[in-house]
C-alpha cells in the first residue's frame, strides 16, 4: 500500500503521505521517549521517511509546516476517534487460518445487511460473530457490513467516515473484525462491506490542510465539492480509493465491496475511477476467489453491470434495484410522496418489469426527478440485480425509522417477500427482517456544537414538504439525530424474536430460503439476459417467467392487492410454493395476496 504508515523490512516502519500544499512535514510519535523526525520530500508533493524508531502499536500523526497535527489520512487504527493520533498497525498479525476459503459464487447470495452498532446490544464486531450460526441456519448466504471508516463520535451509519483504511474503534480492534470474518468463512458465510467513495464526513477531515486537491470545484455533490476524480493531481486521489478498496479485500479477506451512491462521483475521465478501480481488483486478485462487486446507483448505468458473450473484464457484479422496491411499497402501502410518486401509476407493470429486465426506468421519463433516468437492462442477466423490501436507507430515511411491517398487513408482506425470495435476483434482507422486527432504524450521529444542531434542523427540514409534516409541531417530534436515545431505540430488540408472533416470521424466512437454497439456486448458474417476459393481468396481479440456466422454466403468478384478481392459465411444471392452496385444473384463482411459483424440470 503507497499510503500511511507501513512495516518495511529488518522491522523498520515506512511512512508515507501524499501532501502537495505542504512545505515540511513531520512524523510525531508518542510514548515514553517521543520522538519527532522529518519527512523526506520526493516527487508529486510526497512525503516519506522510513525509521527504526517506531513499532507496530506506536501511536502518531503528521506534523504539516510546524503547525498543526493532523492523524495519518490512510491510518488502519484510529483508538482515540477521528482527531487523535493513528495507531501503527502489523496486518500479518493476525493468524488467518480460512486458506482453504475461495467465496462462493454469486447464485448462492443470501445477503443480510447489518449495521454492527445496533445490531447486538454490546454493537461489536465480537456481537456479530456471536450470531453467524443464527444467521448461517436460517439461510443467509453473505453478510453486508454498513460502512466501517472512522468517523466522529461513538455512534453514527458510517456514511460520515473521514478515515477510509480505519474500521472504527466503537466497534472493536482491527484484529476482532478479521476474527469476524474468519469466522464467517468457517460457517460457510461471505462478508462484503458498504464504502463510501463519494464524499468525506464533515467532522474530522484534514485533507484541506495539508491536500486541498483531494477536492475539486469543477463538480458538485450533495454533500459540497467532489472528490477530484478528473482534474489536476487526480492520480494520487484515484489510487487512494483503489488501493482502498484492495486493502479491505486482501488484508481483511473480504468477499465484495458495496459502492454507495456511485452516481454522486463526478468524473469525466476514460476510463471512469469506476472502472478503473474495478479492472485493478479483478486484475490484482485474479480468479482464485469469488469476489463481488455490488453498485447502488441511482442513475441506472446498466453499461457497468456484467453482461454475458462479452470479451472485456467484468466490472461490477450486480447493483441495488431501488425500483423494485419502490414498486412493491406502493402495492403494500399506497404511499405516492417523494420519490414513491414515480410509481403511483402503474406499480403492477413496473414490478414485472423489474422480475424480468432489471429496472423500471430504462431510459423512461422521471417526473420526480423531471428528466431521463436509467438505461436499457433487459439484456442483463437477473443475477445483475440485488432486490428488497428492507433496507437501512428505505427504513431510516423514513422521519420515525418505521418498518415495513408497521406500514402494511402481515399477508400483504408474506406475498411480497414470497416473491423477493424465490425470484431468480439475489435477495438482501435488512437485519431483523427475518424475525419481523418492529424496532425502528433512526437516522442518528455524534456530532456535538454548531454541527449537531445544523444537523438536527437539516434532518426535519427534509420532510418539510410533506403533507403529514407540515406543521412545525409534527416536524418537532422528528427524533434529534444526535440524542443517544435515538440511537439506543435503534438497537435490535432480540428478546422480541423469542415471541411467537416472531417465530412464526422466522420460520417463514427459513422456509423461504430453503426452497431457494435446495430448488432454485442449482439452476441460476449461467442465466442470460432477455430470457424473462412478464404480463399483467389487473392492477395487482402480474406473472413472469424465466428461462434459468440450465433450460428450466421458472414462472411466478402473484396478485399483490387484497381484491381477487380473475383467473389464469396454470403454468408448466410443478407447484413449488403457494401461500394459498392451488387446485389442479387448468385456471388458477388470483385470490388476494397470492403467490405461487411454478418450475418445469
Amino acid at each position: 500500500m503507497p499510503f500511511g504508515a507501513e512495516l518495511a523490512e529488518d522491522d523498520r516502519i515506512r511512512f508515507r503521505l501524499w501532501a502537495p500544499k505542504a512545505a515540511k512535514v513531520d512524523v510525531c510519535v508518542e510514548g515514553k521517549t517521543p520522538f519527532r523526525f522529518s519527512m523526506t520530500q520526493q516527487d508529486d508533493g510526497w512525503f516519506e521517511l522510513i525509521t527504526h524508531d517506531a513499532r507496530a502499536g506506536a501511536l502518531y500523526r503528521y506534523q504539516i509546516d510546524d503547525g498543526e497535527k493532523v492523524p495519518d489520512p490512510a491510518s488502519r487504527f484510529q483508538p482515540r476517534d477521528v482527531h487523535g493520533p493513528s495507531e501503527i498497525i502489523n496486518p500479518s498479525s493476525f493468524n488467518w487460518v480460512d486458506e482453504s476459503w475461495h467465496g462462493r459464487p454469486w447464485e448462492d447470495a443470501v445477503i443480510y445487511e447489518l449495521h454492527v452498532g445496533t445490531f447486538t446490544p454490546g454493537g461489536t464486531f465480537s456481537g456479530v460473530e456471536n450470531k453467524l450460526e443464527y444467521l448461517a441456519d436460517i439461510g443467509i448466504t453473505a453478510i453486508e457490513l454498513m460502512p466501517l471508516s472512522d468517523f466522529p463520535g461513538r455512534r453514527n451509519w458510517g456514511y460520515d467516515g473521514v478515515l477510509p483504511y480505519a474500521p472504527d474503534s466503537s466497534y472493536g480492534r482491527p484484529e476482532e473484525l478479521k476474527r469476524l470474518i474468519q469466522s464467517a468463512h468457517a460457517k460457510g458465510v461471505m462478508v462484503f462491506l458498504d464504502v463510501v467513495y463519494n464524499h468525506f464526513g464533515p467532522d474530522g477531515n484534514y485533507l484541506n490542510v495539508y491536500a486541498p486537491q483531494f477536492v475539486t470545484g469543477r463538480h458538485r455533490t450533495p454533500w459540497g465539492e467532489a472528490i477530484n476524480f478528473d482534474g489536476s493531481h487526480s492520480r494520487a486521489v484515484r489510487d487512494f480509493f483503489i488501493h482502498n478498496a484492495l486493502y479491505w479485500l486482501e488484508e481483511y479477506h473480504f468477499d465484495g465491496l458495496r459502492f454507495d451512491a456511485v452516481h454522486a462521483i463526478m468524473d469525466d475521465s476514460n476510463p471512469d475511477i469506476l472502472v478503473e478501480l474495478a479492472e485493478q481488483v479483478r486484475t490484482t486478485i485474479g480468479t482464485d476467489r469469488h469476489i463481488h462487486l455490488i453498485l447502488e446507483n441511482g442513475d441506472n448505468e446498466a453499461h457497468y453491470l456484467r453482461g454475458e458473450n462479452t470479451d472485456r473484464v467484468s466490472w461490477y457484479t450486480a447493483q441495488w434495484n431501488d425500483d423494485i422496491h419502490h414498486a412493491l411499497n406502493v402495492l403494500l402501502t399506497g404511499e405516492t410522496d417523494g420519490y414513491y410518486s414515480d410509481y403511483g401509476v402503474n406499480p403492477i407493470s413496473q414490478l414485472g418489469r423489474c422480475l424480468a429486465e432489471g429496472f423500471a426506468f430504462q431510459g423512461d421519463y422521471s417526473e420526480f426527478h423531471a428528466a431521463k433516468r436509467g438505461e436499457l437492462s433487459a439484456q442483463l442477466p437477473p443475477l445483475c440485480f440485488v432486490d428488497f423490501l428492507q433496507n437501512h436507507d428505505q427504513i431510516g430515511n423514513r422521519a420515525f425509522g418505521e418498518r415495513i411491517p408497521k406500514l402494511t398487513s402481515a399477508e400483504a408482506l408474506r406475498a411480497a417477500m414470497g416473491v423477493l425470495l424465490l425470484a431468480p435476483s439475489p435477495p438482501l434482507l435488512f437485519m431483523g427482517e427475518e424475525f419481523g422486527a418492529t424496532t425502528p432504524f433512526l437516522f442518528f450521529c455524534d456530532f456535538s456544537g454548531d454541527l449537531a444542531t445544523a444537523v438536527t434542523n437539516g434532518r426535519r427540514s427534509e420532510f418539510a414538504s410533506f403533507k403529514k409534516f407540515c406543521s412545525p409541531e409534527t416536524l418537532a417530534q422528528i427524533p434529534d439525530p444526535n440524542a443517544e436515545d435515538t440511537f439506543e431505540r435503534s438497537k435490535l430488540n432480540w428478546q422480541s424474536a423469542a415471541e411467537s408472533a416472531h417465530r412464526e416470521w422466522l420460520n417463514f424466512y427459513r422456509d423461504l430460503l430453503l426452497i431457494r437454497r435446495s430448488l432454485l439456486a442449482p439452476h441460476l448458474k449461467g442465466t442470460k439476459g432477455s430470457s424473462a417476459e412478464f404480463a399483467v393481468h389487473s392492477k395487482t396481479a402480474v406473472t413472469v417467467s424465466w428461462v434459468l440456466g440450465d433450460a428450466k422454466l421458472l414462472t411466478l403468478i402473484a396478485n399483490l392487492g387484497k381484491d381477487a384478481a380473475g383467473s389464469v392459465l396454470r403454468p408448466m411444471g410443478d407447484l413449488i410454493y403457494s401461500n394459498v392452496p392451488v387446485n389442479s385444473g387448468p385456471q388458477i384463482e388470483l385470490s388476494p395476496w397470492h403467490v405461487a411459483w411454478f418450475l418445469q424440470r
